[in-house]
This record gives C-alpha cells, structure tokens and sequence, in this order.
C-alpha cells in the first residue's frame, strides 16, 4: 500500500518534478514529499555573516551614475515593497529583482540609510518566509513567468508576496490580499494616499497624515474584508509602512519631514529615485510609528466571521513586545513552515535563526531554538 498524501501535495509533486524549481523560490511550507523532490536539485549555498553598520551614515547622493534608474526588463521580478523595487531598478541589488539576504542589508543601508540592527531583523525575518535558506536567494515578490526554466514554470507570486509577513491588508498602495491583487501598484490606494495629505498635511505626506492614513486603512479593511487580519508581524510592517516614506522618501538633505506627493509616486509607483536624491542623514529606523499608533490604538486581531467581527487576538505579539514578537515568530511561523528540517536545510535555517537573534540584542530577548530536539 501506498502512504497516503493530500492532493495538494500531489499536485506539487508533479510540478516540481516535471520542471526546474527555481532557485529564489520559497521552500517555507512544503511537505516532507515535496521537499525530498525538490532539494537534491537545488545547489547548497553557505549562508553569509550579515555586515554591520556603515562607517559613515552621513547623507550623500545615491541617485548617482553608478546606480542610474533602468526600466524594467523581461523577466524582472517586482513586488508589494517600493523600498525594494526601487533598489532594484537602480541596481543597488540585482535588477532582476532576486537577491541575497546579505545584498539586501547592503542595500538598505547604503540607499536609505537604515539602522543596522533594523535592517538585519526585517531582512531576516522575511528571508526565512520568503526566501529559499538552501540556495541563499530570494525574490523580493511579485508574478514570475517561469523565465530560465525548461520547460516554463507557471506563472506563480511568491518571494515578498506571502501574506500577512511584510506584506498584509491595510497597504498604502496596494489591495488586501482578498481583493486577488496585493503585490502590483493600485491607483486607487494611491489616490487616497494623495487625498489625506492634501486634508491634513496641506499637499505634503508627514506623521499627522500617516496617522489619519492608518486609522482609514484600518477602517476601510475592518468594514470591506471580510478575512482581514492584522496580527504580528504584520502588526508592526503596517505601521512600520507608515513612516517608512518619511524617513527614507524624503531627501536626506531636507529636515522639516514633508514628502513631496510626486516624490512618493516616483518611488511608489516608478520605483525610481529622483534626480540628485540624497539618503537620509544618519541611520534611522522606524522613527514616528509610535505618534502613528498612540494617534488611533490598535489592538492586534482580525475579523472572525465576516466584515466587521474584529476580535483582539491575545496570542499576537504588540507593538511594545518586541522578544514577543521574535519568540512567536521563531517558536510558531517559522516551525509551522518548517516542522522538521533536516541535514543542509536544517543547517541553512539554524544559522538564518541565529542572525535574525543577533538582531535582537538591544531588546534583550531570549533566544529560541525550535529544533533542539530534533
């Protein structure tokens, strides 16, 4: 007799044996069948160290002629982070849009100017749901088209798409995951961005708006998705997205924390730096989102039984929780993805664990170990 084996996973077992399985592509959430189908073609990678801080965080150009804006190519990969897709256009990681997580530390600090610390837990945390430990590469999201794989992959969304990680309902420029499209630029969401700075910043986006902004999203998800969640970590990139644009859109060389509206939508929707753009002036991280928050408190929840049933959720980690966040994070996404890794992938996310850790050390969190028993 035969083990039994859902359909889902038969299904994956098909396709993951009838084409190439991409490199950047995510293995978090496969099953014991489809990972034993998968990783004997997959080249080990020995994860990297990731880099401490810059030796000089002063503002300078970075819209420079080492890193000019390029329209995308064919197979190009983009996703639900403007951040992101802007790096990649301007080549600060490569411009196909599939990275490593150390390219992506380098990046973000040398463009924008983030804290180290900040930058090393959000990037890890991401590449261990996003990202692929074996091959040490990740897609920062958006629909692939099977590009380099003989024969084509389907088109499939993947990389920073999972739900509910860094991407999540309430987007300043994208549609909650229920409306079918939450990786792809939406005018709409824009539009209202565009329309709370002009009613509370007088044409410019700053705190007073991100926080007028957040309680809107929230409202509008509250009463229009009926599956909308906002439990950690999305928790904290939702309001970590709200400031973001203040601290990093704007140029380093400007002091008074007023985005230009057609400043963001060149980052938001061009992906492109503007002309003679200069980085912030020292490294920043999520400067403003408690404003943001203490302005509308919001418990973390979702709505249980269709549109506006939002029930707190006591398990979610707060905003002011941070080793409880890391905890859950470690002891329940991570070991729900990966339940019993094995030889160079249980290497791979040991050693992933460990960095994402070392980013906590200014929090003084205790460090977990999901696999200690295995």
């Amino acid at each position: 007799m035969f083990p039994s084996i859902p359909f889902y996973s038969l299904i994956a077992l098909s396709i993951c044996t009838t084409r190439a399985f991409p490199a950047y592509e995510s293995l978090a959430g496969l099953s014991k069948e489809e990972l034993d189908a998968v990783l004997p073609a997959l080249e080990f990678q020995q994860p990297q160290s990731p880099p401490g801080p810059l030796a000089n965080d002063s503002t300078k150009l970075v819209h420079n002629g080492a890193h000019p804006h390029r329209a995308l190519q064919p197979g190009d990969i983009r996703g639900p982070c403007p951040a992101l897709n802007t790096l990649a256009s301007h080549g600060y990681i490569p411009r196909n849009g599939i990275a490593t997580p150390v390219q992506i530390i380098h990046a973000v600090q040398e463009a924008f100017n983030l804290e180290n610390e900040f930058a090393r837990f959000l990037v890890y945390s991401t590449f261990l749901v996003n990202g692929n430990p074996i091959t040490n590469l990740m897609s920062i999201g958006g629909q692939t088209s099977g590009t380099g794989t003989n024969p084509p992959a389907p088109a499939t969304v993947g990389g920073l798409n999972s739900h509910n990680n860094c991407e999540g309902d309430t987007s300043m420029t994208r549609a909650d995951f229920f409306f079918g499209n939450n990786h792809n630029f939406n005018e709409t969401r824009f539009q209202t961005f565009v329309d709370f700075s002009n009613k509370f910043g007088g044409g410019k986006y700053n705190l007073t708006v991100a926080a007028e902004l957040r309680n809107h999203l929230f409202q509008d998800s509250l009463m229009n998705n009926p599956t909308f969640s906002l439990v950690s970590p999305r928790l904290f990139t939702a309001y970590g997205e709200s400031v973001f644009p203040i601290n990093f859109f704007i140029d380093g060389r400007q002091k008074d924390g007023q985005l230009d509206l057609d400043v963001a939508r060149s980052f938001v929707q061009n992906m492109r730096m503007p002309d003679g753009f200069h980085r912030h002036d020292g490294a920043i991280s999520n400067v403003g989102f408690e404003y943001v928050f203490n302005q509308y408190p919001i418990q973390p929840g979702a709505n249980v039984n269709g549109v506006n049933t939002y029930t707190p959720d006591p398990t979610s980690a707060t905003l002011d929780q941070p080793c409880l966040r890391y905890t859950n994070f470690v002891n329940i996404n991570i070991k729900s993805l990966y339940p019993s890794p094995t030889g160079d992938l249980r290497t791979a996310l040991d050693a992933n664990l460990e960095f994402l850790f070392q980013a906590t050390a200014s929090n003084g969190c205790l460090q977990v170990f999901p696999y200690a028993m295995n």
